[in-house]
């Protein structure tokens, strides 16, 4: 969070910010263009011996936040003729990213933000992931699935010039989610839709695209608007609490019969495992007979270890290549971020790492934090920033490592502990937030890139690479939902992860550019490809919304067909609006 808060102050006082969510204007064609020199894009249009020349003094080339230049990178260290080598290698550093955004959303942010909400004796129903919660994703699983969204999002709007990268993705993965993911549930496992939560979903969702709608065609944005994002997105979760309460209390509390193609779902009580501190995941035959102590050595080094090595033998060989690329990602977080498990019986307290993370996860932050310029800025022009969390939080950790032992965790790790301070919980929210943050600016960066090299604006970029990536998560997980059984769970988790997305991402990402001098921002979308996304979204909401109560909420492969259907006419009509054919 403090990396998502430090962007309002990354833009100066003044005039109001001037946000292009269309194509990048000619040179000396706008109020952006106007001091910055030639627009970025004219650098393709020059002979490639300037290009290097052209990126290191034009302002407008250069890339906020990040800790690599992509653009000096493609045009200035690789010669001209080795462009398609360095494009190949930044789509993979791009892949690359996405896999990033996914493992520290899934295994480091969920968990902590999960022993949190226990923490502060939120209802499980609300805060956490449940099969019999009636609220099933639009509040927990939106906020884990939405974090790489809603950071990405944020970046993008830090820069008037990436703006449209935010609004492309924004509308892109709407229309992805709502039309190749919701579709494809109806293919895997056809239901019956539970009536009232997918009514009102769909009647926020369309308030949200209207909202966003009138904003684009007044040009700006207004403090009062973006919280009214905000406070849309809070109202529509007290109402899915409201509409929760009363159902529960209509039917008395106990789970309601399932419809046709419904399996019976568990209770809590059923569902609950005892799961064991090492070999929870393989069964009673590899438990300890004895009880042992370990030493902190061996502790450390089996709690680093990402590789299970008997689930290794066990899956096929793309799980296993698939698995070698998250290594390293893996082992890096491990060693930067805490991750307090309440599903575990040690709540995944590993004294010598925890420990180590008091020094790591503060270096972490302070040396991502606005690329690392906090870090490195000199106290008196003679100490490091970095220097002093160093020696500060190395005394913390040798205080821990002296007052704790390995077998049972400290009252501030224990979630079920009465302490209110869960500082391994809290530490590893923030520090799976700043990794979260430092992935998605430099995801921002390199599409800016590969903008500039295709001739392609930020609208195209996002609502393909960006909207298709960030959509991995929800893709993956909604459709392995259905399989599983509980198409209806996997069908709400589409509308409430993307209401969040587009509230919290615009609400939020606005509301950090605005100044004390000139709340307002403007949002000037000078591509008709603005418009096509915002009325294909408003177009397949109004689909959904007439042709799921006609059919009597029952969902079958018919109505997916067509839900993937629209979405490749939408993507034909995009691409053709984009190279101007239409």
């Amino acid at each position: 969070l403090a990396g998502v808060l430090s962007l309002a102050g990354a833009l100066p006082a003044g005039t109001p910010q001037l946000l292009d969510v269309g194509h990048t204007l000619p040179p000396g064609g706008d109020a952006l263009s106007h001091g910055r020199g030639l627009d970025c894009w004219e650098v393709r249009k020059r002979n490639s011996s300037e290009w290097c020349h052209f990126i290191r003094s034009n302002p407008d080339c250069r890339l906020d936040g990040g800790f690599l230049n992509y653009l000096d990178g493609v045009f200035c260290v690789f010669p001209p003729r080795l462009l398609p080598l360095a494009v190949t290698l930044y789509a993979l550093w791009l892949l690359y990213l996405f896999i990033i955004l996914g493992v520290t959303a899934e295994k480091f942010f969920c968990p902590n933000l999960s022993a949190i909400s226990t923490n502060l004796k939120l209802s499980h129903n609300v805060a956490v992931f449940s099969l019999t919660s009636p609220l099933h994703g639009v509040t927990f699983l939106a906020f884990g699935n939405g974090a790489p969204d809603v950071f990405s999002a944020v970046v993008a709007f830090s820069d008037p010039r990436t703006a449209g990268l935010a609004i492309g993705a924004i509308f892109g993965a709407g229309v992805f989610v709502t039309t190749v993911v919701a579709g494809g549930i109806a293919l895997v496992k056809p239901f019956t839709a539970a009536s009232r939560p997918f009514l009102r979903d769909v009647i926020f969702y369309m308030v949200a695209v209207f909202l966003t709608f009138v904003v684009l065609y007044l040009g700006r944005i207004r403090l009062g608007e973006a919280l009214g994002y905000l406070g849309l997105y809070v109202f529509y979760v007290l109402t899915v609490v409201l509409c929760t309460w009363i159902h529960r209390r209509q039917r008395g509390d106990g789970l309601a019969p399932p419809g046709p193609w419904e399996p019976e779902m568990p209770t809590d009580e059923e569902e609950e495992e005892p799961s064991g501190t090492n070999s929870g995941d393989y069964g009673e035959e590899y438990r300890p007979l004895l009880p042992s102590q370990e030493t902190s050595l061996r502790i450390l080094t089996t709690a680093l270890s990402p590789l299970d090595y008997r689930k290794w033998r066990r899956k096929p060989w793309y799980w296993r290549l698939f698995k070698a690329f998250k290594v390293p990602v893996e082992l890096v977080l491990l060693l930067t971020v805490p991750v307090v498990d309440p599903d575990k019986d040690d709540l995944n307290w590993k004294r010598p790492l925890n420990c180590l993370h008091i020094l790591t996860s503060p270096l972490l932050c302070v040396l991502t934090l606005k690329s690392g310029a906090y870090g490195l800025y000199q106290i008196q022009g003679i100490f490091p920033v970095w220097g002093l969390v160093t020696l500060v939080a190395s005394a913390l950790a040798l205080i821990i490592f002296i007052t704790t032992s390995n077998e049972e965790p400290p009252k501030y790790h224990c979630v079920s502990c009465s302490s209110p301070f869960q500082v391994f919980a809290f530490l590893g929210f923030l520090a799976s937030a700043m990794w979260i943050n430092a992935a998605a600016t430099e995801l921002v960066n390199i599409l800016r890139t590969l903008g500039i090299i295709f001739q392609l604006s930020n609208t195209v970029l996002g609502l393909t690479l960006l909207a298709w990536g960030n959509s991995i998560g929800d893709t993956f997980s909604d459709l392995t939902m259905a399989r599983q059984g509980y198409p209806r769970m996997a069908f709400s988790a589409c509308f409430g992860g993307i209401i969040f997305n587009i509230l919290v991402g615009v609400g939020l990402g606005c509301l950090l550019q605005m100044t004390g001098s000139q709340p307002l921002v403007k949002l000037e979308p000078d591509s008709p490809l603005v418009w096509v996304l915002a009325g294909a979204l408003g177009l397949s909401l109004v689909f959904s919304f007439v042709t799921v109560p006609a059919q009597c909420f029952q969902l079958g492969r018919a109505y997916g067909v067509c839900l993937i259907t629209y979405y490749l006419v939408f993507l034909c009509v995009a691409l053709l609006t984009e190279f101007r054919v239409i």
